[in-house]
């Protein structure tokens, strides 16, 4: 997720999300949302419900799910059972400067980016502070480190 080139006008989240992201759908289990994330080593799922977007679970309130429900009842803990952050979702259009503005406001930790109302991307508080240090290293180049600490 390289920052634009001198960007001419704001980005489009389109060019700073994660492709492609991992999903799940609210019907599996809690073990399978679990081991998806430490496969793939992501802290934010996206739940789905027969491919529309529905939040997003974080990887803390998994496990404290688990650790609070697992063999209460002999039940299977299913993904709808994690409290779950609601679906910020945005087109891939949507302007970067906009998405963070509304990320902040209203406190979410990442953004569910779609084409034609399937999910395409995932943008996430780690993906703008990689965006914000790379524009950082464009506006500010490295001076050659000749200073004096």
């Amino acid at each position: 997720m390289p920052w634009p080139k001198k960007p001419k006008e704001i980005p489009a989240v389109k060019s700073v999300m994660t492709p492609f992201p991992y999903a799940i759908d609210q019907k599996e289990s809690l073990d399978q949302a679990k081991e998806m994330m430490s496969t793939h080593r992501i802290h934010h799922l996206p739940v789905m419900d027969e491919g529309t977007p529905l939040g997003i679970i974080r990887y803390r309130d998994l496990v404290r799910t688990l650790e609070r429900d697992r063999g209460s009842d002999g039940s299977t803990v299913r993904v709808a059972d994690v409290p779950r952050e609601e679906a910020y979702v945005v087109d891939l259009s949507a302007p970067l400067d906009r998405v963070l503005r509304q990320m902040a406001d209203r406190r979410f930790e990442a953004a569910l980016v779609v084409k034609d109302e399937r999910l395409a991307g995932i943008f996430t508080l780690t993906d703008a502070c990689r965006c914000f240090a790379a524009s950082l290293r464009q506006q500010f180049p490295a001076s050659g480190g000749d200073e004096a600490a």
